[in-house]
């Protein structure tokens, strides 16, 4: 069906447009157009040529979904073109990779169990399309950006979120194209309204799904208030921009004292925690004058153990440290730094040298609520957040994605938390340094949106909530079993 350099072609202008299925595009229905193609390519291919085919997809996937990775290399971490090109480039082949071992896998399966193609696309393929998600997620201490569950947070499958995560929507997305995949193979044989109905009912299962209500309300009403200072991203590090940048949080924090929290992005103030004290006292004393609690982001150094953390702080009606504890390779810390120390001269990050905290750290105690918080790309690992979960009646992520500029990574982030609210049933207050902030509901619903790139305040009132999805009790244990249960159905049928 597909000649040799015609399914090479298909292979990456397919997945060259699945990023346009998430935001900030949202042209949803791209990612399971991507699906069905590569599945129909994959079935025509040799285990060897669907592992080739799977990376020239995974490189069209990653080459224009993560591009952005270029800009916080070359624009901010002075890196030069050539070599920030070649860093990149690595980049995206290395999670090519993923895709790559998707079809190899999922094509050697096919023969192995001798599967049909109705059988393969039923069985195997939509199982192991999400079991390399799964992998991609934890792997390399995990990637798991583009994964297309992301892209159904309006549709119905997105329904799914709060049973199985974002890797159970991701299954009904792999799902909904090996059923259409089979109807276009059967076009002309008629055998196509079993798979159509099937179709239906995934779809509407994802509606009814979308009805269940797991979580109940934590009280009174609160409002609340994020601050986006809109430092840039080559200034904020620089001395001189210390006391502006400070004065700025302060004055719009008093201008909102009204608000029972207020919660300023990440490394809001540029520095570190010992070195603040004076001011951190003095507006803690404000705040509790006032009735209000604050939750900033700053650097918090251990001076016994020489080692500093990517922080956040509450101050007001009790004083509360959390310690990021999920960093981000080559730019938070260095891995294998003995061999790879010659890299930080060569990106120059500040801050480059972070330790981890505890993977113990429970919610804070703040505005008479208890916060599960997440710091920059920590909610990107829904299995991570729920760790904080069902003790935690509100959640908080806050980041600075200035350093990737006006790209689609900011929106590909706001989807991110957007997922992780409906998968926990909890609003999700995002504050970040230049956008996109947001506040949104507990079914991952925008309640308010704050412009980018804009000095702004955004204030709205929010009601916490109690209780456990199904998610949040099982985690990712639910969506594995089921992937491990279609993958044996082929092998009870073979024996």
């Amino acid at each position: 069906m597909f000649a040799t350099w015609r399914g090479d072609l298909l292979a990456l202008i397919a997945g060259g447009l699945l990023p346009f299925a998430f935001s900030p595009y949202d042209f949803y229905p791209l990612a399971i157009v991507s699906l069905v193609t590569i599945f129909l390519i994959w079935l025509d291919s040799t285990a060897r040529r669907a592992m080739w085919r799977g990376l020239l997809f995974g490189i069209g996937m990653f080459g224009v979904g993560v591009w952005w990775v270029f800009i916080s290399i070359h624009h901010y971490g002075n890196v030069g073109f050539v070599l920030s090109f070649f860093i990149t480039s690595v980049f995206v082949l290395v999670f090519a990779t993923f895709l790559a071992m998707t079809g190899g896998v999922a094509v050697k399966f096919r023969q192995r169990f001798n599967l049909s193609a109705t059988a393969a696309l039923l069985w195997c393929f939509p199982a192991v399309w999400v079991l390399f998600e799964w992998v991609r997620g934890w792997m390399f201490t995990g990637l798991p950006w583009l994964n297309v569950g992301y892209s159904q947070i309006e549709t119905p499958l997105g329904g799914f979120a709060s049973l199985l995560g974002v890797y159970g929507v991701s299954l009904a997305v792999a799902l909904s194209a090996a059923f259409i995949a089979i109807v276009i193979r059967n076009i002309y044989i008629g055998q196509q309204s079993f798979h159509i109905v099937a179709l239906a009912l995934l779809w509407c299962g994802g509606l009814l799904a979308n009805q269940l209500n797991w979580v109940s309300p934590a009280g009174e009403p609160m409002k609340v208030t994020l601050i986006q200072g809109n430092i840039p991203q080559e200034l904020k590090w620089l001395p001189s921009m210390k006391v502006p940048t400070i004065d700025l949080y302060a004055q719009l924090t008093r201008e909102n004292w009204e608000s029972d929290l207020i919660i300023w992005p990440e490394t809001a103030l540029p520095g570190f925690f010992h070195e603040s004290g004076n001011f951190l006292a003095g507006l803690a004393a404000e705040a509790r004058f006032n009735n209000t609690d604050i939750l900033l982001g700053l650097v918090y150094l251990d001076r016994e153990q020489r080692q500093y953390y990517n922080t956040m702080m509450s101050l007001g009606s009790a004083t509360g440290f959390y310690h990021k504890r999920h960093l981000v390779p080559f730019t938070e810390y260095l891995p294998l730094k003995e061999w790879l120390s010659v890299l930080v001269d060569i990106i120059q990050v500040p801050m480059s040298d972070f330790s981890a905290g505890s993977d113990d750290q429970r919610p804070l105690p703040i505005a008479g609520q208890k916060v599960g918080i997440s710091i920059c790309f920590e909610d990107a690992f829904g299995e991570e957040v729920i760790m904080q979960l069902p003790e935690a009646t509100l959640l908080v992520n806050v980041s600075n994605d200035a350093w990737f500029a006006d790209s689609s990574a900011p929106h590909q982030h706001l989807q991110i938390a957007r997922m992780r609210a409906k998968e926990s049933g909890r609003p999700l207050l995002r504050a970040t340094n230049t956008g996109v902030s947001a506040i949104i509901d507990h079914q991952g619903r925008f309640q308010s949106i704050a412009p980018q790139f804009e000095e702004t305040t955004l204030s709205d009132v929010v009601v916490p909530m109690q209780g456990a999805t199904p998610y949040v009790m099982v985690g990712n244990v639910a969506i594995l079993v089921l992937l491990l249960g279609l993958l044996l159905v082929p092998l009870v049928r073979h024996r």
